[in-house]
């Protein structure tokens, strides 16, 4: 039997079923743009503008350009904002990829998992669907490493998120801990046949680079201290919102305890009103202060701290990893 043709309506209902991101694609040249911005104001943390274009199961990020400085200034955010749109409009009159994709920003030693950047997330959620946030480490690439990695939202956090409710009974219900919060993408790059060509006449004769030479540096003590120094703040930080929830559930079995003493008391006063031949009271009092739920504290903050431990922990395990490789190298030098 041939294949019915569809209607416009089938095939409009079956788009809307995107496929899942997979892949990052970025062009060579807005790498590089995104690390000379971060690299130029380091340690100032910088922000900018991703442009390309969203093809099936991959993000093309093809431009970009960076954001002014931001100031708590009304009016200078206002100028911010005008700036934003007449690049855009500048781009599109040159005929180059104009469609916003997401934001790239510098971070300093991985600390970059905030509320803010969740809050960020959520304002370009309402009017882009799959968008992502480039995030460029300048401390962690001066260790031979390109700290660059993609980041978005998982989709059951956002949809936690727009309820405003982080309780432990609804974290419990729909499954989700401190691991799910952001999804990494992987990151390809991207370039153009001519600039491949370009590139490889360039390439020094010499195998050996200065670049090679860098990797081999043993002095490791400046980037681990900082780490070590961040992870401890973050231990506190970690200790002050347990010590919140410790108040939390002592002041929860004080009010139990509350509720249980008025509501004996009461049955003993129904009681005694029963043996009487009076009218018995009502076992609940919703204008009682004790019966009133105490709210409970949100567990997204500590999530958040708990990441970037996990953040911090995995980059000194890295460090250390390669100091160590690289000191059993020197050894054989030596001996040899």
């Amino acid at each position: 039997m041939a294949n019915m043709p569809r209607s416009f309506l089938q095939v409009a209902a079956t788009e809307e079923v995107a496929s899942p991101l997979r892949v990052v694609q970025i062009e060579g040249l807005a790498i590089l743009k995104i690390i000379k911005h971060c690299k130029e104001f380091s340690p100032a943390l910088v922000t900018g503008q991703l442009l390309g274009l969203d093809v099936g199961s991959v993000l093309e990020v093809t431009n970009c350009f960076p954001f002014p400085i931001r100031e708590e200034d009304e009016e200078i955010e206002a100028e911010g904002a005008n700036y934003q749109l007449e690049m855009m409009r500048c781009l599109r009159e040159v005929n180059v990829d104009n469609n916003t994709v997401g934001w790239y920003q510098s971070t300093l030693f991985g600390s970059y998992q905030t509320v803010e950047l969740i809050e960020t997330f959520m304002n370009y959620q309402e009017n882009i669907k799959r968008c992502v946030c480039i995030i460029y480490d300048p401390s962690r690439s001066n260790q031979g490493v390109l700290a660059l990695k993609a980041l978005k939202l998982s989709d059951a956090f956002m949809e936690l998120h727009r309820k405003k409710n982080f309780t432990g009974e609804t974290l419990r219900e729909k499954n989700l801990s401190w691991v799910d919060i952001f999804e990494e993408i992987p990151i390809k790059v991207s370039n153009s046949a001519l600039i491949s060509a370009f590139m490889t006449e360039l390439e020094a004769d010499t195998p050996v680079t200065r670049c090679d030479y860098d990797r081999l540096q043993l002095s490791t003590s400046p980037f681990l201290e900082r780490n070590m120094e961040f992870l401890i703040e973050c231990m506190e930080d970690l200790s002050m919102e347990q010590q919140k929830f410790q108040f939390y559930y002592r002041s929860l079995s004080r009010q139990q305890a509350q509720q249980q003493a008025w509501l004996q008391k009461r049955r003993a006063e129904n009681a005694a009103r029963k043996a009487s031949g009076e009218d018995l009271l009502p076992e609940e009092d919703p204008s009682n202060p004790i019966f009133k739920p105490l709210p409970e504290p949100s567990r997204l903050e500590s999530f958040l701290i708990t990441n970037q431990i996990s953040n911090y922990c995995n980059q000194v395990n890295g460090v250390a990893g390669q100091s160590f490789s690289r000191l059993y190298l020197m050894k054989a030098l030596h001996e040899e």
